[in-house]
């Protein structure tokens, strides 16, 4: 599975972007996926943004993004979107799309997700 995740960009404190990852598969097989989105500031380790099951509709936040982020998902075009409103500078970094293959746990720990995409930089100016 390639992963090719898009949309980054730099906006103001307070504005909105929405992250797209486009997966070079079918929609059969990307619904069996659990997808996830996570970012990496400068000198930092690669955190946990969000993730998705398999079932649109079925979602988990890091608790620094809860009520200001959005995960989604759309099958039949084998992509997962990530709406950020209310912006701020912490939310500065690369954000990564990733898969877990079918038979993960639900919430997939960060080793089961397999397949990642190249990173799309978000940068946030207070």
């Amino acid at each position: 599975v390639q992963l090719q995740a898009s949309g980054g960009g730099m906006v103001q404190t307070g504005g909105s972007l929405r992250l797209t990852c486009a997966a070079s598969v079918s929609p059969f097989a990307f619904s069996r996926y659990y997808m996830g989105w996570f970012r990496q500031a400068p000198g930092k380790e690669r955190d946990f943004v969000a993730a998705v099951s398999r079932t649109p509709g079925i979602e988990i936040y890091a608790d620094s993004v809860k009520g200001r982020f959005t995960i989604s998902r759309d099958n039949p075009k084998s992509a997962v979107y990530l709406q950020m409103n209310s912006l701020k500078p912490e939310d500065t970094a690369v954000y990564y799309c990733a898969a877990a293959p079918i038979g993960s746990r639900w919430p997939p720990v960060r080793n089961q997700y397999k397949h990642w995409g190249q990173g799309t930089q978000v940068t946030v100016s207070s």
